[in-house]
């Protein structure tokens, strides 16, 4: 049986480790992991590259541990001090971040104008900049229930971007984790969750999340919010277990840290820590620039994970 906090942990660990598989396949073809790796379980696979050391994770989930420290040191949300660790890590020269994310938070305007005037301006903000950050967010809120989580998950959003697009798939994300770490099933809770999504956004939430969609069918590229979460959803509803999954994610090319974290963190809520290949865990490291050249591993991000969930370390 998986325990709740062995999902937690995968959770959280799960979508680093997706992020730093991924990051080398970056903006190339599909099929390129299993071209290079075509055994599962053969190893190799955490092999750097694009800029990237092996097992270093990027952006997706150094900002995911900026929200969590946040979190946890104020014991909830606390929307401006979340935005100035984001503020002071964007000036640091991070290896990468999303040009969204980069417009609002080098801007100068205050943490509840930035990304709306933003928006304002350029009409552009469905990216998946918000989403691939909220697995430590999703473990945090999801005790306090479906529509508490969700709402969490906007305002952490809506703090970089200012398309409500981007609120309703981090939303999504928060509550499909959610169930996963009740030990529900995240795809068969679809239909609810679309049930809560905003009004104007759920026909095409339901579309992308359908029982018959495939990342083929997609309008735009996955770095775009709603084809990132629904390959997503795609890759654990077509597979049977977390490396599977991932594998499934990174083949389909583009945005593959991206869409292989997010694989990641729903995967490992539904699969648990003890799913998640020891050969990946082991040089997983996360570098928090502006932070006093922090480097979070493993151990860390299990004792992070732990204390997100509400457990003792």
């Amino acid at each position: 049986m998986i325990t709740a906090t062995d999902r937690a942990l995968g959770t959280v660990i799960g979508s680093a480790v997706g992020d730093a598989l991924g990051a080398p396949f970056e903006f190339g073809p599909e099929g390129a992991f299993s071209a290079r790796f075509p055994e599962p379980g053969q190893g190799g696979e955490m092999c750097g590259g694009g800029g990237w050391d092996p097992g270093e994770a990027t952006d997706d989930t150094q900002m995911a541990v900026l929200v969590a420290e946040s979190l946890l040191e104020h014991g909830g949300l606390e929307l401006p001090d979340v935005f100035g660790r984001f503020r002071r890590w964007a000036a640091a020269d991070p290896k990468d971040i999303g040009l969204q994310t980069e417009a609002v938070l080098s801007s100068g305007d205050p943490w509840d104008l930035a990304a709306a005037l933003h928006f304002q301006a350029s009409q552009r903000a469905a990216g998946n900049g918000a989403l691939m950050r909220a697995a430590t967010s999703a473990v945090y809120f999801a005790d306090a229930g479906r529509d508490a989580t969700m709402d969490a998950a906007r305002r952490l959003a809506a703090l970089t971007h200012g398309d409500r697009a981007a609120w309703e798939g981090t939303a999504v994300f928060h509550e499909l984790v959610r169930v996963a770490l009740a030990g529900g099933d995240p795809i068969a809770a679809v239909p609810d969750t679309l049930a809560a999504v905003h009004a104007d956004h759920r026909a095409r939430y339901a579309a992308v999340l359908a029982h018959d969609w495939h990342p083929d069918l997609a309008t735009e590229f996955n770095g775009a919010v709603w084809p990132c979460l629904a390959s997503a959803v795609w890759a654990l509803r077509t597979t049977r277990s977390y490396e599977s999954a991932v594998r499934a994610a990174i083949d389909l090319g583009g945005d593959t840290d991206t869409v292989a974290a997010v694989t990641g963190g729903l995967a490992g809520a539904v699969y648990g820590m003890s799913a998640i290949p020891e050969r990946w865990t082991a040089p997983l490291h996360v570098p928090l620039p502006g932070f006093g050249g922090r480097v979070l591993r493993t151990p860390e991000l299990t004792t992070l994970a732990r204390w997100l969930h509400g457990r003792e370390v």
